[in-house]
């Protein structure tokens, strides 16, 4: 008898030791649903973790900024339910300026309270997007510099997705003072340079203006108005001026009345994220 109590303690760790990995696995899962939905206490947290994790790439109350998209339009790129906001902040967006986040998960919870409590209603496009779409492409030029779905420039932000980037607001800040705002430039894999206007004079008194592709400590790579890429050696050139403004004009009322920009906007705030497939279990 006294064996067998002895052995019970021995057999019951075994029995732990076995399930641990179990029970470990269980409390790395986080819950689909928001232990915080709608708790004004968890908003206020989320509030101040968001501004000191966030800010910096969404800017002030998740507006947007030169790095990251506006969180408040409530149409986000990587899936809306908050299971699927949870997976973007947890894991990161691979290819992105989105990386993984070493938060705890009951931070990552507050902080997607945080961000329910400033989105904005959707509000129907004032314009003819049909209209809008056709100036892009044609009077207003703007296919020239940006690309859509494959088609366009690469001189400038690539706007397949802008309409669940960026707000209205900013949309229209960006069309009638490009300067205001310099969009970081990830085009070409790069989120440290923004969409600034560079300018090279060449040993040989050759002028080079364009956007940067890439720049390091000894040579830097330009794409000019059409579309050339410059590759340059930083000590043979005479001289290297990064300007803080944009090659895009600045679309005024002269250049773009009213009702033309209200139709380019419909048509930007139309391209938008198509909503992720369900995972082959069911969820979402």
């Amino acid at each position: 008898m006294r064996n067998n109590m002895r052995r019970a303690p021995a057999v019951l760790l075994i029995a732990f030791a076995a399930a641990a990995p179990r029970l470990s696995a269980q409390a790395a899962q986080p819950s689909s649903t928001n232990p915080f939905a709608g708790d004004s206490a968890a908003v206020t947290q989320g509030a101040v973790l968001f501004r000191q994790e966030c800010v910096f790439c969404h800017g002030v109350a998740g507006k947007g900024g030169m790095r990251g998209p506006d969180l408040t339009t409530g149409s986000w790129s990587h899936g809306g339910s908050d299971a699927d906001l949870f997976r973007t902040i947890n894991d990161g967006v691979p290819g992105t300026a989105m990386p993984p986040n070493g938060l705890p998960n009951q931070e990552i919870w507050r902080i997607i309270t945080y961000l329910r409590s400033v989105q904005q209603p959707a509000v129907a496009a004032a314009g003819d997007r049909a209209r809008g779409e056709t100036l892009f492409s044609g009077a207003s030029r703007c296919s020239s510099c940006h690309m859509v779905n494959g088609r366009g420039g690469r001189l400038g932000p690539e706007l397949s997705r802008v309409g669940s980037a960026r707000s209205r607001a900013y949309l229209v800040e960006s069309i009638r003072e490009p300067n205001r705002r310099l969009t970081q430039n990830q085009n070409f894999g790069n989120a440290t340079l923004k969409y600034d206007t560079v300018t090279a004079v060449t040993g040989d008194g050759r002028t080079v203006v364009g956007v940067p592709m890439n720049e390091d400590t000894f040579t830097v790579q330009l794409m000019d108005a059409s579309e050339r890429v410059h590759s340059l050696e930083k000590k043979t050139l005479k001289s290297l001026t990064h300007e803080d403004r944009s090659l895009m004009p600045a679309y005024d009322e002269r250049r773009l009345n009213n009702a033309d920009l209200d139709d380019v906007l419909a048509y930007l705030q139309s391209l938008r994220s198509a909503t992720p497939p369900p995972k082959k279990d069911g969820s979402q």
